[in-house]
This record gives structure tokens, sequence and C-alpha cells, in this order.
């Protein structure tokens, strides 16, 4: 089965930004870091801004500035990331809810809400369990491997 809808892919973008971010050693840019997401500078900024108000990110301006992780990515969590962004939804699919009155959607529901909810449970409980710290450590033999190819 061929599905046409958009994911939301935020979570992910942000993570990826937050990665750059936590492997350079000096400010970005929103420029730069919309380039490496291939994407507007605005959009960056956008998001960046929800999570400096979390208390995970700041900015400076002026000639060196940019943004700069400002937390201890071994206490933030990818489920407290996505918190930062508004706790967007998670699954793709959800309930029938034209006709609400219809007992045999009620019944569909009933199952399917409990099943989607126990789903949400599981998903936001391991996003809980990796911190920011653990997805750098991943990265990092493969930037080292990287690094290495490119010279």
């Amino acid at each position: 089965m061929m599905s046409y809808m958009k994911r939301d892919s935020r979570l992910s973008g942000v993570l990826h930004v937050l990665l750059h971010m936590a492997a350079a050693e000096t400010p970005m840019t929103s420029e730069v870091l919309a380039r490496a997401m291939d994407t507007n500078p605005v959009v960056i900024r956008r998001i960046l801004a929800g999570l400096r108000e979390q208390g995970y990110v700041r900015s400076g301006k002026g000639h060196g500035g940019g943004w700069v992780l400002a937390c201890d990515l071994k206490k933030v969590s990818l489920r407290d990331i996505w918190s930062a962004l508004g706790s967007p939804p998670l699954l793709a699919i959800g309930n029938r809810t034209e006709t609400p009155g219809c007992l045999v959607e009620q019944a569909v529901n009933r199952a399917l809400g409990k099943s989607f909810a126990d789903a949400e449970a599981r998903l936001l409980a391991q996003l809980g369990k990796v911190s920011l710290a653990t997805l750098v450590a991943d990265l990092k033999p493969s930037m080292a491997a990287h690094h290495k190819e490119t010279l």
C-alpha cells in the first residue's frame, strides 16, 4: 500500500541540527545550519528560538555569533526535544470521527484508541531513554571515518 501523507519530520530535523551544533567547535549561523538541512535560515531560526526558550540552545549576534548548545547533552533526551517542539503527533494514523453516533465507529475507535495510546506510550518511553549524548557518541566513529576518507 502506498501512502501519500507527508510525515512530520520536525523531530528528526531538529536532532540533525543539534548534532551539527554538537560537532562544531564554534557557533553556527542559521545560514550554515540551513545549508546542512537544505532549508531556509528563517526555518532554522524559528525552530531554534523555541529550543532557546527551553534553555537547550543560545545564540549570539555579531561577528563570531551564531547558535550553540546550552545544555548538558547527557541530561537531555529525545523526548525532551520532542516536548520542546510542542509535542507533535507521533502517529500519522488516527480514528475516524465522521459519524460519532455510529456504534460500529465507536467500537472500532475504542479498539484503535487503546492501541494508539499504547504505541505512543512505548515510543515516548523509548525516546526518554535516548540522550543527545548517546546520539553524539553514535555519530563520532562515523564522523572520524568520514574525516579520514576526505583527507
